[in-house]
Parts: C-alpha cells; sequence; structure tokens
C-alpha cells in the first residue's frame, strides 16, 4: 500500500528541488485544472498516456495538498465514510443524495 502522506512529501520536495511554484496557490489550481484537461482530451483521443495524464492529476493534487498542509489521506478516508453512509435514488437515470451530509 502507498503512504500517501510520505507521497505528498515527496511531491513537494521534488517541487522545491527542481524550483517550481509553491506559494502562488491560484497558480497550482490552474495547472492541476490543466493537467485534467490533458487527461480529458488523453481519454477522448484513447491515446496512450492517459495513465501518465492520470497520475499528473495525482501528483498536483498531492503537491497542493502539501503546500496547504492538508493530509490527503486522511481527507479522502473521510470522505469515503461519508459517501459510504449516503443514501441515493435514481431520478430520470440520475443518482441523487436524499440523505447523509
Amino acid at each position: 500500500m502507498v503512504d500517501l502522506k510520505d507521497l505528498q512529501r515527496k511531491v513537494y520536495q521534488n517541487k522545491v528541488d527542481h524550483k517550481f511554484n509553491v506559494t502562488n496557490i491560484e497558480f497550482e489550481f490552474c495547472l492541476a485544472y490543466g493537467e485534467m484537461a490533458e487527461a480529458y482530451q488523453a481519454y477522448l483521443k484513447k491515446k496512450d498516456d492517459l495513465g501518465e495524464e492520470l497520475a499528473d492529476v495525482a501528483i498536483y493534487l498531492l503537491g497542493l495538498a502539501e503546500i496547504l498542509g492538508i493530509d490527503l489521506e486522511q481527507e479522502i478516508l473521510q470522505k469515503m465514510e461519508k459517501n459510504r453512509k449516503r443514501i441515493y435514488r435514481e431520478v430520470n437515470g440520475e443518482m441523487i443524495k436524499v440523505e447523509g451530509e
């Protein structure tokens, strides 16, 4: 199993080592958004590098979490538990949350 806390620190350290941005949060969000767009384009075009593009998205999220001091692993686990407890019903072919946070 991967230790996301350790991975977060390594992603951040790589940014520092290469003198990448670690202070402009808005810019980091834009870069993460750009990586998601690249992943979507790879999916649409059925390109072989879709996995690599998704990895870029994850790397940007991990880096952003580290910059902001957020334990992304803990947040993911808490969110998954919250989602597990939710109750949904289908409305016009779409699942709509009816109970839970």
